[in-house]
């Protein structure tokens, strides 16, 4: 797979493909009620893209992941702006999240505001945007955010709270002050 064979990557799949479909449900469940994309059309959709692109540079089984779930997220990203377009402007799609406070309400985030935001903050320090997709958009861990980026516990939750910090900041001029990135730890 790392030389570009498609078959090795077919077979890598079907090998993580319960993990693809779990990383895809935790994304599925922050998307509105009614979404018209499936989790299982997300996971073949983040599939045709892994095997069908040209030449990965798979390290390992966590950027494997990695991966996986930065494909699920552009996936998303581009159905919302499709959807938005479709809608000739009017009104975004929103996902559900979960507050870090217990006791708070859910509430509801522009994907295509924070896709922005985290692109801004990917120019800004690569690292902690890496760290959002996989806590974020891909379902992990700390610990499983360690595996994937090769870096201490510590700098992964230091990354955590800079970059969900920032991103509240920046998303917040963006909407009014109303909304913020939420996970629980």
């Amino acid at each position: 797979m790392r030389h570009g064979d498609q078959d090795a990557g077919e077979a890598a799949v079907e090998l993580v493909y319960s993990e693809l479909h779990r990383i895809a449900s935790s994304q599925m469940r922050r998307e509105r009620p009614g979404h018209t994309l499936q989790t299982t059309a997300l996971v073949h959709e983040a599939y045709i893209r892994l095997v069908g692109s040209e030449s990965m540079e798979i390290q390992n089984r966590g950027h494997f992941f990695a991966v996986a779930s930065q494909q699920m997220r552009r996936i998303l990203v581009d159905h919302a702006r499709a959807g938005q377009a479709q809608r000739r402007g009017g009104g975004a799609t929103r996902v559900q999240i979960e507050q870090v406070h217990s006791g708070q309400e859910a509430q509801s985030i522009d994907v295509l505001v924070l896709d922005e935001a985290l692109t801004e903050l990917e120019r800004l320090d690569p690292r902690a945007a890496r760290v959002v997709e996989l806590r974020y958009f891909g379902g992990y861990t700390d610990k499983e955010v360690v595996e994937a980026l090769g870096v201490a516990l510590a700098t992964v939750r230091r990354d955590w709270e800079f970059a969900r910090s920032w991103l509240f900041d920046r998303m917040r001029g963006r909407d009014g002050g109303k909304k913020g990135l939420g996970v629980r730890d």
